[in-house]
């Protein structure tokens, strides 16, 4: 969030924002609960960016300080980080990732063995209906009547609905991740009042309609792409949101729109981004100035001003371990946690990057084999996050302990990706060369020469999926594809520890979403569980 103001985050809201809470459905359509009067901070208009500034924050940050105030309460903070739970339920049960942490259920998303009551599924889902609840109290007070009635006008007002733009699409990302992760959900926007009244259950594909209308309906309202400024929601970031809706709208709906993720893959692959020459610009601490002409939206971090566990100082200390050099990844420690399995490595042709330069593994010391989960050294160790600048430079924080790199949430080489997968799907408004120019022009990136480039004929529905792996692992997309290619829960494709087994095995299909947590179905008693749990 290098351009939204850290220090408004931590004077201001620090005093009127939200402070311990937990974020179930009981709380889901209550406005936060301020220390000084909601009418009093609004009333200011100089306030309104302030406020912004925690719903961008809550992507990444865990509380109102580095610990000791956690938004999210009943956990260790710093893995009640949105972005840090968001990544663990997306990469830890798939054939990219495990931990080796034995914290808690942790190990049952190593083995697809979670349950209703698993904690780490509960706070992906506090995260969740947190940020929306912020959310929907900042698009209730800076509705256009209430900033008539309040006098604000001008250019307040304008930055006023531009910013209620923003917090619309914030809340359009979180609600997404609920379809995605958990299906039919409890739902609340702005128009619910708050009151003691339990918040309904939306069917999935009645909230993907919701997603789209509400996306398509600020698609105006938001800044042009890359006008804004780095790090803000602007029409790239709902076009992105609004393609991977309908890449996955056949897995969501039973319908598919792949014609219709073409149209926004379009509109993305004319609206000036471009790939950055190398890869490893995209990981690194200055990746805001040296990759920011690919980055489509990212989660913001700051080493200095935005301190926390989450976020990618989770990332970069816990896949540190083993005979590796914590100096080497720019900051002071390797908490051991996080390395591949098998399958991630085995889809480059080296694990060393000698030709695919994406391949960046540690293997001194590490097996390529998975046989014991709680031990780091089985499975490559990943390299592909550093608190490092493109010079060499560590991060800005003195101590080594916070990171600065800004974490790639949607970025072009995804559209690529999605284009080519939409047309192999047989979508309208794309064709095979183009997709296959899209497919090569990563891989010559990859390679640095032709070397890496394919043919017509290898553009295949399988290859793009290996390709997706290759390309963006490690980012939080590898279970939603599973699921969008029927491999996740299949015994048809295996990685170590899948279904509990060291060498895979087939889990039941209704995996494929996770469970709604136990917590809230006492909470909530109208909501109904996903089937299998």
């Amino acid at each position: 969030m290098k351009n939204l103001s850290f220090r408004g985050l931590r004077v201001l809201l620090a005093a009127v924002l939200l402070g311990p809470a937990a974020a179930c459905v009981n709380d889901l359509d209550r406005s936060p609960a301020y220390d000084l009067n909601t009418e009093s901070v609004y009333r200011d208009p100089a306030n309104y960016v302030q406020v912004l500034a925690k719903l961008y924050a809550g992507l990444n940050l865990s509380g109102q300080t580095t610990t000791g105030s956690p938004d999210v309460s009943g956990a260790d903070e710093g893995a009640s980080s949105y972005l840090r739970a968001y990544w663990k339920v997306q990469q830890l049960p798939t054939d990219e990732a495990a931990v080796a942490w034995n914290d808690g259920s942790i190990q049952d998303l190593n083995k697809l063995t979670w349950t209703s009551a698993n904690d780490y599924v509960r706070l992906m889902y506090n995260r969740v209906y947190y940020e929306v609840a912020l959310c929907n109290e900042f698009i209730r007070e800076t509705s256009d009547d209430k900033l008539s009635r309040r006098g604000i006008t001008g250019q307040d007002a304008v930055n006023a609905r531009l910013y209620r733009a923003e917090a619309r699409f914030l809340r359009a990302l979180a609600y997404y991740h609920a379809l995605d992760l958990f299906g039919n959900v409890p739902f609340v926007t702005e128009a619910d009042a708050p009151s003691k009244n339990l918040p309904r259950q939306i069917a999935r594909a009645e909230l993907f309609g919701y997603l789209e209308s509400e996306l398509q309906a600020i698609e105006n309202a938001l800044a042009a792409p890359r006008q804004r400024g780095y790090a803000r929601a602007d029409q790239g970031a709902a076009w992105m949101l609004l393609a991977k809706l309908y890449l996955n709208a056949e897995v969501y709906t039973g319908t598919a729109r792949y014609t219709d993720c073409l149209t926004y893959c379009n509109k993305l692959l004319g609206a000036g981004y471009r790939l950055v020459p190398e890869y490893r610009l995209l990981f690194l601490a200055d990746n805001h100035a040296t990759a920011a002409s690919e980055i489509i939206f990212p989660i913001a971090c700051d080493g200095l001003r935005a301190q926390g566990y989450g976020g990618t100082t989770y990332l970069v200390h816990a896949a540190v371990g083993g005979r590796m050099l914590s100096s080497g990844f720019g900051v002071n420690s390797g908490w051991a946690g996080n390395r591949s399995r098998k399958n991630l490595p085995l889809l480059f042709p080296a694990a060393n990057g000698s030709l695919d330069r994406r391949a960046m593994f540690f293997t001194a010391g590490q097996n390529l084999e998975t046989n014991d989960l709680i031990a780091f050294t089985d499975g490559y160790a990943v390299t592909k996050y550093r608190n490092l600048t493109s010079t060499g430079a560590r991060g800005a924080d003195p101590t080594g302990t916070f990171v600065d790199t800004d974490f790639p949430l949607f970025r072009l080489a995804d559209v690529y990706l999605m284009y080519a997968e939409a047309v192999l799907r047989g979508g309208s408004g794309g064709n095979a060369a183009t997709a296959l120019g899209y497919v090569n022009e990563l891989r010559q990136r990859a390679y640095g020469n032709a070397t890496g480039t394919i043919r017509a004929a290898d553009l295949t529905l399988d290859f793009v999926l290996a390709e997706r792996a290759r390309e963006l692992y490690w980012e939080a997309h590898r279970r939603t594809d599973l699921v969008r290619f029927g491999r996740f829960t299949s015994g048809s494709y295996l990685w170590p520890w899948k279904g509990n087994v060291r060498a895979g095995q087939g889990v039941a299909l209704t995996l494929n979403l996770y469970p709604i947590p136990s917590t809230d179905l006492v909470a909530n008693p109208t909501l109904r569980q996903n089937p299998g749990y």
